[in-house]
């Protein structure tokens, strides 16, 4: 899908002294996030993740930023600097450095742990460059400075990027937990000293824009968690991401008060806590953890932390949930679902938490129990950083159109004018230069789809006709003509799957398309594609008066 602005031209070429930032991913969306910057003919990447699919999306295994931009100028990227280890903002990694895998990859210690275990699956191997917070670092033209900040996963970094334009702030996602579990809080000090000396444009997560107040600390959720399990009297099953190492923390923590063994669930969930815990991000005490296969020798005082809190297909706990599983919940057996809800996989985790109830377990989530705080700022929050930063132009980024306008609103009522807010899509290249952020032009930029081992070959009628298939069914006419004379010599044979098991109810079509095929021919119609048009209007039309559907119809007219 290409971008839905038309009328805006490709982008000119970039004048001197002007800064270019162009989101592939991540605006008007909660996933996908990755932003080029150009400056003098060189880019910097920010961020390179994926978006997880849901039901517009059938038969999808995740969605990538458009890379088409790039395609070109490969030989342009001087580095790639990721802010945290979440798999919407390094999952697409491996798939852009395919086309060229010798990029400098910038981050924090346990961010490039993160990504070096993802590449090596791929057998893809690219220098890394480990930076940490208050460092300093030259990349090309651009000279970057980098933040601490608290989110949902240590070690997240924010970055200031400084050019001959002026000085951008991209937070990535972040909060300002007054008192977090790794007692590493949002740098304010360093973007106040930042916006002392002049921030041109303020890039921010806009995630929780339109939640007022302030977002709640991690440590609420201990207490909670501890009466949820302190409460169970059978196994527990904690689902989070696989990344949430400060939450996997606290259910260790809880765990071990309450005299369970636990273990890990999910290929992702074993090596990642594996990999924090060798760095110290994790704290696991002796003899704790147990492997998935001996949880049956403990009997019931064990905790599982697996994946799929947010109901993906081949995620553990979907699978447990289906009862595909080695694991079986049963009555008594109490689940957490660890996280909050992704937009679009609502009906996702609703099913999950369903089925899992109907095995007699209890579910706890976000909605009846205080099980997860978000790793995003909310609005009061974000006042505090404009108040701080006092940049000259805001952009909002990482949200829903709604999340955007909301952040630009906060923007506004600290004091920016209407016209130093910029709110963009992806693909619409912004211009920053001599204080202001401008809009130059869109390139185009749509979604890239991973189905299986394949990438970029399906395509919006691709989904269409997946979801015309599974909501309103298959029908297939095949008929046979004579050659010479134009007349039908077999069929229609009309077939259906999805649609009706009744094989009698299509009789009464075949004697309307025999008698639009002789019409068509005596009008001098002929060519089995044209006559092929005539079958599939006319069977098309009987369905949507006669039932009112509209499934795929595949007429086939052959010719003898």
């Amino acid at each position: 899908m290409n971008h839905p602005h038309p009328d805006l031209p490709f982008p000119p070429k970039l004048k001197p002294k002007t800064l270019r930032i162009i989101a592939l991913g991540g605006l008007g969306e909660v996933g996908r996030n990755m932003t080029v910057f150009e400056y003098e003919s060189k880019l910097l990447i920010v961020d390179c993740g994926v978006l997880f699919p849901h039901e517009s999306t059938p038969g999808i295994d995740l969605i990538l930023p458009d890379f088409s931009y790039l395609k070109e100028r490969m030989k342009d990227i001087e580095g790639i600097f990721l802010t945290h280890g979440h798999e919407d903002h390094i999952g697409a990694l491996p798939y852009l450095l395919r086309e060229r895998s010798d990029i400098k990859l910038i981050g924090s210690r346990l961010t490039l742990a993160f990504v070096t275990e993802k590449l090596k699956e791929r057998r893809i191997t690219s220098p890394t460059l480990l930076v940490k917070e208050k460092q300093k670092l030259k990349v090309g033209p651009f000279d970057l400075e980098f933040f601490a900040v608290n989110h949902s996963i240590p070690d997240a970094l924010a970055v200031a990027i400084k050019t001959g334009a002026g000085t951008v702030l991209h937070t990535g996602d972040f909060k300002m937990d007054k008192v977090p579990l790794d007692g590493r809080t949002t740098d304010l000090e360093g973007f106040a000293a930042l916006g002392k000396a002049g921030v041109d444009l303020f890039m921010v997560d806009s995630t929780n824009a339109d939640i007022p107040g302030f977002t709640i600390a991690e440590k609420e959720i201990a207490p909670v968690l501890d009466q949820v399990i302190k409460q169970t009297s059978k196994r527990v099953v904690v689902a989070s991401f696989a990344s949430h190492v400060h939450r996997v923390q606290q259910v260790i923590d809880v765990a071990e008060k309450n005299n369970r063994k636990v273990a890990y669930v999910g290929r992702s969930m074993v090596r990642n806590m594996q990999m924090a815990e060798e760095l110290g991000f994790l704290r696991v005490p002796d003899d704790l953890i147990i492997e998935k296969d001996d949880i049956d020798d403990y009997g019931d005082k064990v905790v599982l932390i697996c994946t799929g809190s947010q109901g993906e297909p081949l995620s553990a706990l979907s699978r447990i949930a289906n009862g595909d599983h080695q694991i079986r919940i049963g009555k008594g057996d109490t689940v957490i679902m660890a996280s909050s809800l992704i937009p679009g996989n609502e009906k996702s985790v609703y099913r999950v938490i369903n089925e899992l109830t109907r095995f007699g377990a209890k579910v706890v989530h976000k909605s009846n129990a205080l099980v997860h705080v978000s790793g995003h700022a909310s609005a009061g929050e974000l006042l505090h950083c404009y108040e701080i930063v006092k940049p000259k132009n805001v952009m909002p980024i990482h949200g829903e159109w709604r999340h955007m306008r909301a952040n630009a609103d906060l923007a506004i009522e600290s004091g920016l004018k209407e016209r130093q807010t910029v709110i963009v899509e992806n693909g619409m290249a912004v211009d920053l230069a001599e204080g202001h952020a401008d809009i130059s032009g869109v390139v185009p930029c749509g979604y890239i789809y991973v189905d299986g081992q394949t990438v970029g070959e399906i395509t919006e009628n691709s989904l269409k006709d997946r979801l015309i298939l599974g909501e309103e069914g298959f029908i297939s006419v095949i008929v046979v003509i004579d050659a010479q004379s134009g007349k039908i010599v077999a069929g229609p044979d009309i077939h259906a799957r999805g649609f009706t098991e009744d094989p009698n109810l299509f009789n009464e079509v075949k004697g309307d398309i025999e008698t639009a095929l002789t019409r068509a021919v005596k009008g001098g119609i002929n060519g089995t594609h044209q006559l092929s048009q005539v079958v599939r209007r006319t069977i098309g039309s009987w369905v949507g008066e006669e039932h009112r559907r509209k499934p795929m119809i595949v007429p086939v007219v052959l010719e003898v």
